[in-house]
């Protein structure tokens, strides 16, 4: 089994990516595992934060590493929070504040669409010269209510339309073939014979 590190230490992310990658002999490490700290993200873009945590990843543990940078991007609200989604109210991260706070920029306007960004960058060595960068977008709404208790951040108030259901009412199964992150990753897979 090939070993791979996970540059992120959230653990919600850490097992949709394991099972994304899981069926195709990879063990997943999370970063946090091999004592790597969690390493700056002081880009404007996603691609940008996602290869600076691969290729810190990869270079202290000696392994291939993936990166995921994802986030929010809400068009009444000129992208935002983007980047910064998972910080949107501050720090220390908190899910529920983040929430909050969206609803309160939201709160005066009609225009609810919005759509997850997944950026994913596999470095197989830190000084890797082409990393394989796979993206994915997952089209919306955000709903002023909480609906569902499965998966985490802006999942509750994420509303998708195609199945009439926010993204934390969705099995996860059914999460992980739809997502951002699972069309991200399946254009990552198709790459990954390079590896």
């Amino acid at each position: 089994m090939k070993k791979l590190v996970l540059a992120s230490n959230n653990a919600k992310k850490m097992k949709e990516l394991n099972a994304l990658l899981a069926p195709l002999g990879f063990e997943v490490i999370p970063q946090g595992q091999l004592g790597i700290p969690e390493a700056e993200e002081p880009h404007g873009t996603f691609v940008e934060n996602a290869l600076a945590k691969a290729r810190h990843a990869a270079r202290l543990s000696g392994l291939p590493a993936l990166a995921d940078d994802s986030g929010l991007c809400v068009k009444a609200l000129g992208g935002a929070p983007g980047v910064i989604s998972a910080r949107y109210a501050g720090e220390p991260k908190s899910d529920a504040r983040n929430n909050e706070k969206l609803l309160a920029e939201l709160a005066t306007q009609s225009d609810r669409q919005a759509h997850f960004v997944s950026c994913l960058v596999l470095c197989r060595s830190a000084d890797d010269p082409q990393p394989i960068i796979a993206e994915g977008e997952w089209h919306g709404e955000i709903v002023d209510q909480y609906r569902g208790d499965g998966g985490f951040g802006y999942d509750p108030l994420f509303f998708v339309p195609e199945f009439g259901k926010t993204a934390a009412e969705l099995d996860a199964d059914t999460k992980n073939a739809v997502s951002h992150r699972g069309r991200a990753m399946q254009k990552l897979i198709e790459r990954l014979p390079s590896l």
